[in-house]
């Protein structure tokens, strides 16, 4: 996992539900935590595009539902500002169930586009996705 240059607001925080948009098997995710993020008491943890969630899977095939798996956020409606100046947002929140930790996709296809610094971050997000954005 590498470092974003981009400076991603942080939109969706834990409890957010989101769909995902590969062929995993999983529809719809909630946020159960964000892997690497410090918060002190009180403060809720969320994420941005690019970053590793802890999500339950809240519809889907039956096999997979009812599991905590990894996934990584690809898309989301607040906007962000990369370094060149430009500001970039998605029509929605999206994201990628994950096999491990180490940022391995489930899926085999990518409906849609994904953010560059989702790509830059995750290699094995990068290989799978048709759209780059």
């Amino acid at each position: 996992m590498r470092a974003v240059k981009a400076s991603v607001s942080k939109s969706l925080p834990i409890g957010s539900v989101l769909p995902t948009c590969d062929n995993s098997g999983a529809k719809m995710l909630r946020i159960t935590g964000v892997k690497g993020y410090k918060t002190v008491k009180g403060q809720i943890a969320s994420a941005g595009v690019g970053d590793m969630v802890l999500a339950s899977v809240i519809k889907g095939k039956p096999d997979i539902r009812k599991q905590q798996v990894f996934a990584v956020i690809v898309r989301q409606k607040k906007e962000y500002k990369r370094p060149d100046g430009t500001r970039i947002k998605f029509a929605d929140n999206s994201a990628m169930v994950l096999k491990d930790e180490k940022g391995n996709p489930k899926g085999t296809i990518v409906k849609g586009a994904v953010a560059k610094e989702a790509c830059e971050r995750w290699p094995g997000v990068a290989k799978i996705a048709s759209i780059i954005v």
